[in-house]
């Protein structure tokens, strides 16, 4: 593509079009868009478009489709096509800083991450004049261009706070320092000065708190992984002046807005989490100062009001405290009776009170609500920040802490009582406090793995909780109801099951509620409580338990997807999945109106698929329902057949990317369902999985590899009879994997299907360019992973074409090649193949060398008879060598270039391993005794001596062992 006028005209008709609300207008444009974007100056073209259209909507178009461009290209992938020509990255890095900075801030924000994204990848190897660019623009006093230099900065150095040490990271962010540290001080100075010489000025002020908060978010990210010394050296510069703007107010910085935080509350909030990082991680060198940050913080939370724009910056105050209380040296801070009053009173009960702006929340955004209250997501809430400081001063005092709450709680709840549909916030509040007191340590799967002994938590379920639950109202309190079951959440291990059990109809009838918290809530607990484990690591409640309530949950369960709000619910379509699941047989009377809502809601959400997790169990529930039906009656595969293919066909034809996975798993468990010859619907789809633009999603290839052996599996003499010239393409599809590292394992697993079910006439012609093109690949590039595959097809081919075929096949193509792949591969690495059938399939392919391959007996290949029996010995008694060259550690992780559909593995559609020599072996050891008992038959006196002379002692020893179990010696 050139840079010419009319690229441009047509690239702007495309943009606009992709905003167009309509799908016959936008789908195509978007796939035009693809279409085009491997092409060169594409991206240029964008950037020129951004710079010079006039259209501001375009302008922003195109940086949007820029920034996702890059994220999905700009990685070079190891064995994939680089997707951006060398030309174009050199470009877009010349310019994309230059372009940042002069564009207007949304913009700005766009080529910022674009920059981030390609600094990830190249810098600083490949882009070593990025720092000095960005450095040097701090010298012009424009604070537009400054705080663009600032806010990319940021985007590149924040993936130092979660990144693993190592020696990369270190020196990266050594250079970082070398270049940036000194010029980011000195500005952090000039700011504040030019803070004092504007203080009257607000649009000025608003600029330079911007540039404020970035500093300290900068410094945040360069003080994460170590102190470092230049920072150790100015700690006093950074601290003095953190310090005064944490206690400086400004009537002009003051916003009328009581949602949104303005800059002083998001710059002191920033400068509570450096000080918090300082405390947790740095506590000696930062001792002196923290005396007056407590102070300061302790003040800040005593005077800032109880708006939600504070929110941020009271939890990140009160995370500050929590994690000082925590610390053994500052004990003494807190040990005070009146302090820890003081703080009960002044700071953690005020922000546990529910109030209105939560109560907007839990009514009008509940997702929201839900993420923050349920998942604990990052937005930091002034309840969970108040509920950690609550654990952090339990560390040391949890007897007089619980003694001062528990005084709180008995009050809350006696004003409750008095008139509960005014005083209901009471209750919530004293429900928190005690949820907070009692749990010392959580996790997501289990809820409280600690409590505290002090709080009678069974006690208070029953004389608090089940009331609420049992009253006839779904609908009244709805607060109260949501603080209940999610009470039950929380403590499921810690009430008994009697209690429990109480509950399960309880929550049942609480699905119906119109809160959509309500429900979620009372659906999210029934799935928690069927996955709990008993002392048997069975299910704590069994079907039989829950069968009584079957029908009225179930009903239940799919009406609640049709409450307003919660059409995608994924707790709740979680919880199908989870209930068809211990219930198995259970279900099975209701499944044929169950099949048709999910399917009616597959057809339905497939149109624009939103929600990952909701259409993740949503195909899980479905497969439940196949595999537990047709495990009781295997002929009811074809009513699920005719239900579904349907919504599958058209969820094919309209390249529904984020489906496709899951179709091609789900049609897998169908067809492996199948007992007989492969039905004529799947035949006619056999022709389309060849196709390379489907291989091209990485996405899709396992679900389509297990789909492709399916049909191996079922129809191999189908393929051979009626899709003979499919072969070549099934062995392209072969070859296309085995080239890729991250994906060689999978075209073994197809070649092994074709191996093993395939007639040997209908793949002979192409024998011999299958092992051709492994060995290129071995040449190439030798990973583990590779040559453990390797060694299980050539073990498998063995078993299947026998010992001779194999050792033919590889000395004709090349002379002494059978010895090579003897002495380089199988002995010294036979050790490294790891799975039970694995090991047993080559285990059994090399018993077949040693004792079915006359050259083993009678060639120059004589030689590697012992070795080879020494290292079957090794592979049965010896333990796994799992090591791994260092250079191959990262082969396997995260090999997808962004913004690709993932695969996703559905659980229920797991496939059963399935072993190719079970019939045949049952035991190889004795299985490996026989057969030498067999060959020495044949030749009476070699197979002894060629033992005894040079097997080592300790593997002569178990040799005797396999021989004396299967009853036989050698002759």
């Amino acid at each position: 593509m050139e840079l010419s006028d009319a690229n441009l005209q047509t690239l702007t008709e495309y943009l606009k079009k992709t905003l167009d609300p309509d799908p016959a207008i936008r789908r195509p444009a978007e796939k035009f868009l693809e279409s085009v974007e491997g092409n060169q100056n594409y991206p240029l073209l964008l950037l020129t478009l951004l710079e010079k259209s006039q259209d501001n909507v375009i302008k922003v178009c195109a940086s949007v489709t820029f920034k996702n461009y890059i994220k999905r290209n700009w990685r070079i992938v190891e064995d994939e096509p680089n997707k951006i020509c060398e030309a174009d990255r050199v470009a877009i890095k010349a310019n994309i800083v230059h372009l940042m900075l002069s564009s207007p801030e949304q913009i700005q924000k766009q080529l910022s991450d674009a920059i981030s994204i390609i600094g990830r990848e190249d810098f600083p190897q490949k882009w070593p004049d990025l720092l000095t660019e960005m450095v040097n623009r701090f010298q012009s006093g424009d604070f537009h261009v400054i705080n663009g230099v600032l806010r990319t900065a940021h985007s590149l150095f924040k993936r130092y706070r979660h990144e693993f040490k190592s020696n990369e990271l270190w020196t990266e962010i050594k250079l970082v320092l070398d270049a940036f540290a000194l010029p980011l001080t000195n500005l952090f100075k000039a700011t504040i000065e030019l803070c004092s010489t504007h203080a009257n000025d607000a649009s000025a002020l608003r600029i330079l708190f911007s540039s404020l908060i970035l500093i300290s978010k900068l410094f945040y990210s360069l003080n994460f992984q170590d102190l470092p010394e230049f920072f150790e050296d100015n700690m006093e510069t950074w601290m003095n002046n953190f310090h005064t703007l944490l206690t400086l107010d400004n009537k002009l910085l003051q916003t009328d807005d009581e949602e949104e935080a303005g800059l002083l509350e998001l710059l002191k909030s920033q400068i509570c989490d450096n000080a918090a990082l300082y405390a947790q991680k740095y506590d000696e060198e930062f001792q002196r100062y923290l005396p007056r940050f407590v102070t300061a913080i302790w003040n800040l939370l005593v005077t800032t009001g109880r708006e939600v724009k504070y929110d941020l910056l009271v939890s990140n105050a009160i995370q500050f405290l929590a994690s000082v209380c925590e610390r053994p040296h500052y004990k003494n801070l807190f040990e005070d009776q009146n302090t820890l009053t003081s703080i009960c009173e002044k700071v953690i009960v005020p922000n546990m009170e529910f109030r209105a702006a939560d109560e907007e929340a839990f009514e009008d955004n509940s997702e929201e609500y839900i993420r923050r209250d349920l998942e604990g997501s990052d937005i930091d809430t002034r309840r969970r920040a108040a509920c950690d400081l609550v654990r952090g001063l339990c560390k040391f005092f949890e007897g007089p802490v619980t003694g001062i709450f528990s005084g709180y709680v008995n009050s809350m709840l006696q004003e409750y009582a008095k008139n509960p549909s005014v005083n209901w916030k009471h209750k919530d509040a004293a429900i928190y406090l005690v949820t907070s007191l009692a749990s010392k340590a959580q996790t997501q799967k289990h809820g409280i793995t600690q409590a505290n002994e002090l709080v009678n938590l069974t006690e208070f379920f029953v004389n608090h909780i089940l009331p609420d639950l049992k009253s006839n109202n779904v609908n009244e309190f709805p607060v109260l109801k949501a603080d209940g079951i999610k009470y039950i959440m929380i403590f499921r291990n810690q009430v008994p099951k009697e209690h429990l059990l109480v509950s399960i109809p309880l929550l049942i009838s609480h699905l119906e509620a119109e809160s959509v918290v309500v429900h979620t809530y009372a659906a999210h607990a029934l799935e928690r409580l069927f996955t709990m484990r008993g002392p048997n690591n069975t299910t704590l409640f069994t079907a039989a338990e829950i069968a009584p309530f079957v029908e009225i949950l179930l009903t239940n369960l799919f009406k609640a997807l049709t409450l307003p709000g919660s059409s995608e619910n994924e707790y709740i379509m979680k919880a199908i999945m989870r209930s068809f699941s211990l219930l198995q047989e259970a279900i099975i009377p209701y499944i044929p109106t169950l099949i048709t809502q999910l399917t009616q809601k597959l057809l339905a959400v497939s149109k624009n698929p939103s929600k990952p997790h909701f259409n993740h169990y949503m195909f899980e529930a479905i497969c439940l329902s196949i595999r537990i039906t047709c495990k009781a009656n295997p002929a009811a595969v074809v009513n699920f057949e005719e239900a579904l293919f349907l919504v599958f066909t058209e969820i094919l034809q309209n390249d529904v990317q984020e489906f496709i996975p899951y179709v091609f798993q789900v049609m897998s468990l169908l067809l492996e369902t199948h007992k007989n010859d492969i039905p004529s619907s799947y035949m006619a789809l056999f022709p389309h999985l060849l196709q390379p633009v489907l291989w091209e999603r990485t996405g899709n290839i396992p679900a389509l590899v297990r789909l492709l052996q399916a049909f191996l599996e079922r129809g191999s003499s189908t393929i051979a009879t009626a899709a003979a010239d499919k072969i070549p393409g099934l062995l392209g599809v072969f070859q296309k994997l085995i080239a890729s590292k991250a994906n060689d394992h999978q075209g073994f697993y197809l070649l092994n299907s074709i191996i093993e079910h395939m007639p040997p006439e209908s793949v002979d012609q192409y024998r011999k360019q299958i092992f051709i093109l492994l060995f290129q690949r071995l040449q190439n590039s030798k990973t583990t992973k590779f040559i453990k595959s390797f060694l299980v097809f050539i073990n498998l081919y063995c078993i299947k074409y026998g010992a001779l075929a194999l050792q033919e096949i590889f000395d004709g193509i090349q002379p002494k090649m059978f010895g090579m792949v003897l002495e380089k591969i199988i002995i010294p690495e036979i050790q490294k193949v790891s799975g039970n059938v694995e090991k047993k399939i080559c285990a059994v392919g090399i018993t077949k060398l040693l004792t079915e391959c006359p050259p083993m007996m009678d060639t120059e290949y004589t030689k590697l008879w012992t070795p080879l029996l020494q290292s079957l010995i090794g592979l049965f008694e010896l333990p796994e060598d799992d090591s791994i060259p260092d250079e191959e550690h990262f082969i396997d992780i995260e090999d997808t270039p962004g913004y690709q559909t993932a695969f996703s593995q559905l659980a229920f559609a797991g496939k059963k391993e399935h072993d190719p020599v079970g019939q045949m072996v049952n035991n190889p050891k004795i299985h490996l005794a026989q057969s030498l008992h067999k060959l020495s038959t044949a030749c009476p006196g070699r197979v002894p001596s060629m033992v005894s002379t040079s097997l080592n002692a300790e593997a002569l020893q178990y040799l005797q062992g396999y021989l004396q179990a299967a009853s036989v010696t050698l002759l």
